[in-house]
């Protein structure tokens, strides 16, 4: 069998783009994660704002020196030969191995190559646990590697606190991670709950390798590494490269080794580790916030007014308006002052309607962002006392009024007038027979004027009922707007601009 198993159809690490194309995207990318969490300041969790700020800071720190350097790291648990692996593919016996080991919580670097002091400063490799590969003696042997920084980390397992917090601290600065599992310990739940679950979108940048095959029957081996990829696809990881190795044969090594070399040629793979670092760092903060915003009708404030408009009475004054008009004699009473409670309440209400689906640091900004119940309750008597409250009576019904009065006494007089003269001439039938026909078209016209006057009267004392009503609530409506809805518009103006930027961020 031969010692690399293929990986499966689309396992294998993909062709990128060029580095500067990629490293400029992912600027712009670290840019738009940095200006949401300046537009969200205190709206995301400080923890979790802090921890997407260190993710930014070591990708750009990492792209800061360059992609001339592919940094390779070696994990893996206790007696999974990953140090023997290290030692393999460096060809050189300098990573601690067996019994010697955990003897130190510092992470072991072969370079190839020159000028990698500034990337083992920033990954804190100290100065005697560096060495560097290429000699004059290897000829060209070495040059397919050159550029790559091969890491041995501490095991991940280990019992000493220290070695787990190396790993911990130097697994992000990666640009490649190479697990190394053994054929008894590959199905560690410390493993894959406590790494391989986590890394889910890492896939590009990553290898699983089972070493230490040699202990494994031939006709074993294939079963085995199906096993292992089956317990990856539960971990969420379904396009890793897995490949099978022994550092104590060789099986394998010169198959790694041009893995290596092929990832090396890569010169963008820093830019695609950190690409799904800074992807990480926007899913951290997008928990923090909402998938989308408030519509407009839900910032409606038409509730709001329609409840400081009962509370200050402006239906009695509407229609004690009406009566007047209609020819009331009792007086139209005056706004009366909104009482606090009444104002909390519908401050309140309207408050939880709009931020249902926010999350709690954005609904409280909101609450913060409106105005208090007392100012409120000031802008909302205000625009009250500007309210034009109209109740003197219809110029039109009092002129239809009065020429039904006159009207009405000129049939009379007229009736009378031909009574008159039908008495004094003796012939009532001749007498009375013009004046009837006069006294009657006054009479007609008499009521006809005062039927008008009545429907003049009631269309007054409604119109000028509905403008108070209208103005009144108007006014009150632009009080709700002014201290309700305009402040958590702009609230919400922040939280899209978070969200779209970490949409940004994400590469989505």
């Amino acid at each position: 069998m031969s010692g690399t198993t293929p990986p499966p159809d689309g396992a294998a690490i993909p062709p990128a783009p060029a580095a500067g194309t990629e490293t400029a995207a992912l600027s712009r990318r670290l840019a738009q994660l940095d200006e949401a969490l300046a537009v969200a300041g205190d709206r995301v969790d400080a923890r979790t704002a802090s921890r997407a700020r260190v993710i930014g800071d070591q990708v750009r720190a990492r792209l800061a020196l360059g992609v001339d350097h592919t940094v390779v790291a070696l994990l893996g648990g206790t007696g999974s030969g990953k140090s023997s692996l290290f030692n393999a593919i460096c060809g050189l016996d300098f990573a601690e191995v067996g019994v010697r080991r955990p003897t130190t919580a510092e992470a072991a670097a072969c370079v190839w190559g020159a000028g990698g002091d500034a990337l083992l400063d920033w990954l804190e490799v100290e100065a005697d646990r560096r060495i560097e590969r290429e000699s004059a003696l290897d000829g060209e042997t070495e040059a397919p590697l050159r550029g790559l920084v091969l890491l041995d980390l501490p095991d991940h397992d280990s019992i000493e606190p220290a070695h787990r917090a190396a790993v911990d601290r130097l697994l992000p600065m990666a640009d490649l991670l190479v697990w190394v599992v053994d054929p008894q310990k590959y199905a560690d739940d410390a493993l894959h709950s406590g790494y391989l679950r986590r890394l889910v979108g890492h896939e590009g940048a990553m290898v699983v390798v089972l070493n230490q095959v040699d202990t494994v029957p031939a006709d074993q081996r294939e079963s085995l590494v199906r096993d292992l990829r089956r317990l990856l696809v539960e971990d969420g990881l379904t396009d890793v490269t897995v490949r099978t190795a022994s550092a104590r044969t060789g099986e394998g090594v010169a198959e790694m080794r041009d893995t290596l070399a092929d990832v090396v040629s890569r010169q963008s793979l820093a830019a695609r580790r950190g690409s799904a670092e800074v992807a990480d760092a926007a899913r951290l903060v997008s928990a923090e916030v909402a998938p989308g915003e408030p519509s407009e009708e839900d910032l409606d404030v038409t509730p709001v007014a329609v409840t400081l408009a009962q509370a200050a009475g402006l239906p009695a004054i509407a229609d004690a308006v009406a009566a007047v008009v209609r020819g009331s004699e009792d007086p139209v009473p005056a706004f009366v002052a909104v009482q606090p409670g009444t104002v909390s309440l519908a401050r309140a209400q309207w408050a939880d309607a709009v931020t249902a689906r926010l999350p709690r640091r954005w609904a409280d900004a909101v609450r913060t962002s409106v105005a208090g119940t007392d100012e409120i309750r000031a802008a909302a008597d205000d625009a009250l006392s500007r309210v034009a409250v109209v109740a003197r009576r219809s110029a039109r019904a009092a002129v239809l009024s009065v020429l039904t009065f006159v009207l009405a006494v000129s049939a009379v007089a007229s009736a009378a007038v031909g009574v008159g003269l039908a008495l004094g001439s003796g012939g009532v039938d001749d007498a009375l027979r013009p004046a009837w026909p006069a006294a009657a078209a006054l009479a007609l016209l008499a009521v006809l004027c005062g039927v008008l006057a009545v429907r003049a009267r009631r269309s007054a004392a409604l119109r000028r009922a509905e403008a108070v009503r209208r103005d009144g609530r108007t006014a009150l409506e632009a009080v709700a707007r002014r201290c309700l809805a305009d402040p958590t518009r702009a609230v919400l103006a922040d939280h899209r601009r978070v969200r779209e930027l970490l949409a940004g961020a994400r590469g989505s």
